[in-house]
């Protein structure tokens, strides 16, 4: 089986949330969802698990974070530099909000960062393939 990522998020309002990553661009997967959870996919790869509180609290009994808080921060690659904007733009029509830091330019990569409707944090990012290529070694000279 191929190596995939499941985040787990928490979430107050499931419709909500769903609306919210579905105007992101994740696609939900009825197959894995219900009134407690729904799957949530950004690609073969990676999937995020919105569940309700109560369904959250079927696996820690740990406290949830409040949305003021940060537990963890998703980073997405898109391929462009529009796609960031696009997809950034996009969040706060969905409940979410926008540049809750200051979005990065690099040259080579930029960046910027929302968090949605329960401030779960993420980062869109592009970053140019070239400059992600690892370096070649020079020449050994005779």
């Amino acid at each position: 089986m191929e190596r995939q990522i499941f985040v787990n998020l928490p979430v107050i309002d499931l419709d909500r949330a769903i609306g919210f990553y579905e105007a992101m661009g994740f696609t939900r997967n009825p197959q894995f969802s219900d009134e407690t959870a729904a799957c949530m996919v950004w690609s073969e790869a990676i999937y995020v698990m919105l569940l309700t509180h109560a369904k959250w609290r079927t696996f820690t009994q740990r406290p949830i974070p409040d949305s003021g808080s940060s537990e963890v921060m998703n980073c997405l690659s898109l391929e462009s530099r529009d796609e960031v904007d696009t997809i950034a733009e996009k969040a706060t029509p969905a409940g979410g909000t926008t540049d809750i830091q200051p979005g990065e330019n690099h040259g080579f990569m930029i960046s910027r960062t929302v968090a949605d409707p329960d401030g779960h944090i993420w980062e869109l990012m592009w970053m140019d393939p070239a400059a992600a290529a690892p370096a070649t070694e020079p020449a050994a000279s005779a």
